[in-house]
């Protein structure tokens, strides 16, 4: 697979100069800088491809061209938003790009409630605690039907958050509190043209308004306006050589009230029948797959892999209790191994990424966004390099190390 490397523009802390001697073939990246909802302009696209190119790399994928809300609970001026997301795809196209990752999860993108939870060996992770999320939920957001929802919480048979929560109230300050809305709606979304930033200065009552707009969608309403979307964008996709590949929710179960359609392989199923085109794909993020353990996640790859444009590879570590944490890439519920060798027999030229990886040897104190280290995602990378080399070497694929003589 190709090898690539999420990174967030000319502001970025890891610069592309690091990112070519550490093997890095293609980049994934976005405009940042342009609102939501407003076109990406070729000449926008064309500075920074050029200056991708200029470092020996390409952009490979766009991540993401996001769909503003308005598009996914079906706002009066949706059908304007569609035509400029069609306008910034020719554009993409025109400038040779021709993948994009997007989300149709609402309101909130990938969830954590700790971005630096400690691991055995010194490093740390990002971390998902169910009764620490219910607590947000339930004292601090203070959602109407929060209490309830958590009541009757399916995923977790036998674990009663409420008491969790309670038992939380005895030890939770405001310090504390303040953190966990730092960590579930500002630092994990704010530096991905999220809908909140670092410096908001009401972020609470902000994601009120927003959890508000989706008052009254369920799940099949909002499966519908997905596939609305994705029929408006197709010709244009098939006219311009466009993939469309959807990130899987993370995590992949409804959170917060909110409906969430990317969550299993029924799923799946659903959009790729729905909008039957191949130009409609998926993105293949084993880690946010494998933190449900309802996934069966290698046998999603290979059901999904004619379809799949773009792979994420992590692992995440489910606890007992269903808590669960980003894992070493060789290890956690994923197989990597195994999903490996799935997609380089579907296609060896597949754009990867290693996606989320530990934060280590000093990662944490160079200001790097929340699961984005550089150290850290460069070890996974090697993890990586060395599961492709061997497995191209099982199914006679030739393997080349960018930037050695051969």
């Amino acid at each position: 697979m190709e090898r690539t490397w999420r990174w967030f523009g000319k502001n970025d802390k890891i610069t592309l100069a690091m990112l070519r001697e550490i093997g890095v073939e293609g980049i994934v990246t976005a405009l940042h800088g342009v609102p939501n909802g407003e076109v990406w302009t070729r000449e926008q696209i064309r500075d920074l491809r050029e200056y991708i190119e200029s470092y020996g790399m390409r952009w490979s994928v766009v991540e993401s061209l996001p769909v503003c809300e308005s598009i996914k609970y079906g706002g009066r001026d949706r059908d304007q938003l569609i035509e400029n997301y069609k306008e910034s795809l020719r554009n993409l196209s025109l400038e040779g790009i021709h993948t994009v990752c997007y989300n149709f999860m609402p309101v909130l993108d990938w969830a954590r409630t700790d971005l630096d939870h400690p691991n055995p060996n010194g490093t740390t992770n990002l971390y998902f605690s169910y009764a620490e999320f219910a607590y947000f939920d339930i004292c601090i957001l203070k959602r109407e039907g929060a209490s309830e929802d958590w009541a009757d919480f399916k995923l977790l048979p036998g674990r009663d958050i409420l008491a969790e929560v309670e038992e939380l109230k005895k030890t939770m300050t405001p310090e504390k509190e303040h953190k966990l809305v730092d960590n579930i709606i500002v630092k994990t979304q704010g530096f991905v043209s999220g809908n909140i930033k670092e410096d908001d200065e009401h972020p609470l009552e902000l994601f009120r308004q927003l959890l508000d707009l989706y008052k009254g969608i369920t799940k099949g309403q909002l499966r519908e306006n997905m596939r609305y979307f994705l029929s408006a964008i197709m010709p244009t996709c098939e006219e311009y050589g466009m993939f469309m590949c959807v990130h899987p929710d993370d995590p992949p179960f409804p959170i917060l009230g909110l409906p969430r359609v990317v969550t299993c392989g029924e799923d799946i199923k659903w959009f790729l029948n729905a909008v039957d085109n191949p130009h409609n794909g998926l993105t293949f993020c084993a880690g946010s797959l494998s933190a449900g353990a309802h996934n069966d996640v290698v046998a999603m790859a290979r059901e999904f892999s004619h379809r799949t444009w773009f792979v994420h590879l992590r692992s995440c570590h489910i606890f007992p209790n269903g808590d669960f944490t980003e894992a070493s890439h060789l290890g956690g519920r994923a197989d990597i191994v195994e999903l490996v060798r799935i997609f380089e027999r579907r296609n060896p030229q597949l754009p990867m990424r290693v996606d989320h990886g530990m934060t280590m040897l000093g990662d944490s104190e160079r200001g790097y966004n929340a699961g984005y280290s550089f150290l850290g995602r460069m070890f996974a990378m090697g993890q990586v390099q060395g599961i492709l080399a061997t497995v191209d070497r099982e199914l006679g694929i030739e393997y080349k190390q960018p930037g050695f003589f051969e």
